[in-house]
Order: C-alpha cells, then sequence, then structure tokens
C-alpha cells in the first residue's frame, strides 16, 4: 500500500471521509510503534484510514531534558509506517500545531492534567503532562479519529488521556496496548538507543525487579515493593526514581485486587520507565 506524507491539517482534512484510526508518536519509530499501527490497521478495518502523527512536541519537555538531541528520523519512520499498515504520516512543524506562539505562549489555552498529573513523572518532570495533554487533545482535533491507540508503557499518560477524553467528552475511542519487549524484557523504547552496550545490559535490571515485584504481590504490596527494590539493590549502577503499587487508575494500591506497579530509574544518562500489571493478595 502507499503511505502518504503530510505536514498540514488542510491536507490532511481534504477528502477525509473514512473512519480514522490513530497513533500519535514523536517519531523515532520502532516495533513497540509498528504493534500500535498493526492493531489500528486491524481495528479500523478495510474501510478505515490509519494515521500515524510524527511531532517532537516541545512543551513536554522540561528544563535541562533532551528536546534538541531527541532522534529525529522521519524518512525510516514513514518506512515502518507503511510497512505495519499506515494510511498517513501526519508530521506537522510547531508553527501548524501551536500558530504563531510555537506552544509557548503566555496566552495559550492549555489542558490541566490535575491531581494525577503531578504525581510519579508528573513530580520529576513538572509540566510534562500539561504538555502531553495538550497536543493530544489538538492532534485529535486535527486528525479527528473515531479510535486513537496508546502504548501501555506509558501508563501514566494513557491513564491521564482516558480521563481528559471522558472529562471533556471528546468522541474517541482510547485504546491501550500491551508493552513491546525485548527478548530480555526491557521495554522498547526510543530511548533505548541513548544506551551504551553496558548500560543496555544494566538496564535490564528494570523489568526483572518488575517480576520480582509481581511475583510477590501475593503477599500484599509491600512485600511487591520490597521484592522490586531488593531486585535493584543488587545493581547499583540503576539509580532508582520511584517503585510504586497503584490501583489500575492510579489511586491507592488495593491490599486485595488488580494493580498496577510502575518505575522509573536512571541508567547512566537514561531515564526508563516500565509497568506491568499485578494482582495483590492473590
Amino acid at each position: 500500500m502507499s503511505t502518504e506524507l503530510i505536514h498540514t491539517v488542510d491536507d490532511l482534512r481534504r477528502g477525509a471521509t473514512r473512519p480514522r484510526a490513530v497513533v500519535m508518536t514523536m517519531g523515532a519509530l520502532h516495533d513497540g510503534h509498528a504493534e500500535l499501527i498493526r492493531q489500528a490497521r486491524e481495528r479500523i478495518g478495510p474501510n478505515g484510514d490509519v494515521v500515524v502523527t510524527v511531532f517532537v512536541n516541545p512543551t513536554q519537555f522540561g528544563a535541562g531534558e533532551d528536546f534538541d538531541a531527541y532522534p529525529r528520523t522521519l524518512d525510516s519512520d514513514v518506512d515502518v509506517a507503511a510497512a505495519a499498515g499506515a494510511d498517513v504520516v501526519f508530521a506537522p512543524n510547531a508553527f501548524e500545531v501551536y500558530g504563531p506562539t510555537r506552544g509557548f505562549g503566555p496566552n495559550t489555552v492549555t489542558v490541566d492534567p490535575g491531581p494525577l498529573g503531578d504525581i510519579l513523572e508528573g513530580a520529576s518532570r513538572p509540566g510534562h503532562f500539561r504538555g502531553v495533554l495538550t497536543v493530544v487533545a489538538k492532534l485529535m482535533g486535527m486528525t479527528t479519529p473515531a479510535i486513537a491507540l496508546f502504548g501501555e508503557k506509558d501508563y501514566q499518560q494513557l491513564t491521564l488521556i482516558r480521563r481528559m477524553v471522558r472529562d471533556l467528552n471528546l468522541p474517541v475511542d482510547v485504546i491501550g496496548v500491551p508493552t513491546v519487549r525485548e527478548p530480555d524484557g526491557l521495554a522498547r523504547s526510543s530511548r533505548n538507543r541513548y544506551l551504551s552496550s553496558t548500560e543496555r545490559a544494566i538496564a535490564a535490571t528494570i523489568p526483572h525487579a518488575l517480576d520480582a515485584a509481581v511475583g510477590a504481590g501475593r503477599a500484599g504490596p509491600q512485600a511487591a515493593l520490597d521484592a522490586g527494590r531488593a531486585a535493584l539493590g543488587a545493581v547499583p549502577e540503576v539509580a532508582l526514581d520511584y517503585l510504586v503499587v497503584t490501583d489500575p487508575d492510579l489511586g491507592p494500591a488495593p491490599e486485595v485486587g488488580d494493580s498496577r506497579i510502575l518505575i522509573a530509574a536512571m541508567v547512566g544518562g537514561t531515564r526508563l520507565i516500565d509497568n506491568r500489571p499485578a494482582r495483590m493478595g492473590e
């Protein structure tokens, strides 16, 4: 199939009559993104279109973060998207998305994520989720999808997007797709390319710690945390930011029932996040 590369909203909307599935990315596409696109293709069917957005969003990067260094690989991104079944790659610039302010104007309307945006990733990256939700809302308005697919690796982001869509009554079905992993369990991420070969081997400690926490969850949340921290403690090169157990909506951890275990850690200069579903007390 032929995949069209589009840069403007006007071109995106021209002749758009079929239902759409959208996969929003910041580019540097890998097999995790490809799985999202494949699932979008399957869900929207032969009578719909799959749109992949590629936009490195400046408003979700904080001071000292890697906006300028973030990989930009549009040509290969189009190839990956096409092979996975995308009809359109929409790659706007900052002016197209935000207008003259380019996202930084003092009078720009933004989406407030509420208290859930101030914990976990939000505590470590102030303002991050305001930038994420604002650009997701804008891209939904531009692409007008029936469904939007997001990876569960960014679980807090997925949870906030679902809440935004619900609270703002947006007519989009948000679908979470399980994390795609390397053979050693490491979650696929564009940031993995920043790891040296030594750091890459060390990074496998993160999913192993999650495995330990999930297994210990039968004895309750504290046992899960203790097991995860013990696994990390054996590898001092992993600098833990947080390891938490929550309910599936990121509320307080249940003593018994469905939960989510989330982790963020630094390996060298690269910040990695991951999570897994778990059952507590059973």
